[in-house]
């Protein structure tokens, strides 16, 4: 079988999400978020079995994201939409009982004028300048605010992955000072990392998003992703002859290079060629040469017998250190995950 396996460990992820929670008081709500379909996990999948564990609301990036998720979780979780009411969303969002994060006046006026009486939270910009309402635009919209109270009131950290940055600190003085506008509205400030920096981060509400799926910051995850690549073809390859496009890899020595059936329209990105190792046996083999659309080339040679698959995400290596090799995030590397994997569940019944 040429096709590659990514197996989606549902343990790991309630566990994860159990571990976050744990770390704020009684009187904070964990949320989780389950936007670009789970971080490429599944959220179909994911987001019941994180209602399995405990939670009741639920973060998405987009209206139709929430219409999916509310078919996947049934009736009664909370789903907020932190795009906000964009035009067009308002039948979506009524009928699926989703909860829309309005970013800006002109939201506020969209939401008042298409979902008057629906539930709604607001977003303040304490500094992030991406969504939110300024202490302007919140100051001129507060008495309607108060009026039609919001369900939420919330911000997002900058830095949150470097706790000594001094944004932290003025982005988490500034939303308290903010959200005195809202009084009695609960409020939420820290996703991952701003739940690791401590209780005053915390408020009435925090919500995971890469820590629920075993990335950094959060370093005592379980790793929630493994990989496993088929070997299509073993090759001999002499010293002097070339691997792959562009000829970007020679061997030094007699080589065995194993051919395997994935690569960068499964989300293996072309930078992991020469930078990264996957797994054969427990024991690494350099990806050599350029990673093309549909194969990636290692260099396998001592590996005896050669396994049928190779790991490139799993105990060996998690998506934090594939990241670092690509030089890029753990968030790409799950959300650039591929549709051809056979996807394979597992746990998450408890």
């Amino acid at each position: 079988m040429a096709r590659a396996t990514l197996t989606i460990d549902l343990d790991a992820v309630q566990a994860n999400w159990r571990a976050l929670d744990a770390l704020s008081g009684p009187a904070t709500a964990t949320a989780a978020v389950v936007k670009a379909d789970a971080y490429g996990c599944g959220a179909a999948r994911v987001a019941p079995a994180l209602m399995r564990a405990g939670c009741r609301h639920f973060f998405v990036a987009l209206a139709e994201e929430g219409a999916e998720l509310r078919a996947a979780l049934g009736a009664g979780p909370e789903i907020f939409v932190l795009s906000g009411p964009m035009a067009g969303d308002a039948p979506l969002l009524r009928e699926h009982a989703l909860i829309p994060v309005v970013n800006s006046e002109e939201q506020l006026a969209r939401h008042r004028a298409e979902l008057a009486g629906q539930p709604y939270a607001v977003q303040l910009d304490t500094g992030m300048n991406r969504l939110g309402m300024d202490g302007l635009s919140l100051a001129r919209a507060a008495l309607g605010l108060n009026m039609a109270r919001p369900r939420l009131v919330l911000s997002h950290l900058a830095c949150a992955d470097s706790p000594a940055h001094p944004m932290n600190a003025a982005q988490l003085a500034a939303f308290a000072a903010m959200a005195m506008a809202l009084p009695g509205v609960p409020r939420s400030l820290a996703a991952t990392g701003g739940i690791l920096m401590g209780p005053a981060f915390h408020f009435e509400m925090t919500r995971p998003g890469i820590g629920i799926y075993g990335g950094l910051p959060f370093a005592g995850a379980r790793p929630v992703v493994s990989l496993a690549l088929p070997v299509l073809q073993l090759r001999d390859v002499m010293p002097g002859q070339t691997v792959g496009y562009g000829a970007a890899w020679t061997a030094e020595r007699p080589s065995r290079v194993a051919i395997l059936a994935a690569g960068y329209a499964d989300g293996l990105m072309r930078a992991l060629g020469g930078r990264a190792c996957a797994f054969a046996a427990g024991r690494p083999c350099p990806v050599i040469g350029r990673v093309s659309m549909d194969m990636i080339a290692i260099d396998a040679t001592g590996i005896d017998p050669m396994p049928a698959t190779v790991e490139i995400l799993g105990p060996h290596q998690g998506i934090d250190a594939l990241a670092e090799a690509a030089g890029t995030i753990g968030y790409e590397i799950l959300t650039a995950l591929g549709s051809r994997y056979a996807r394979h569940y597992k746990g998450g019944e408890g």
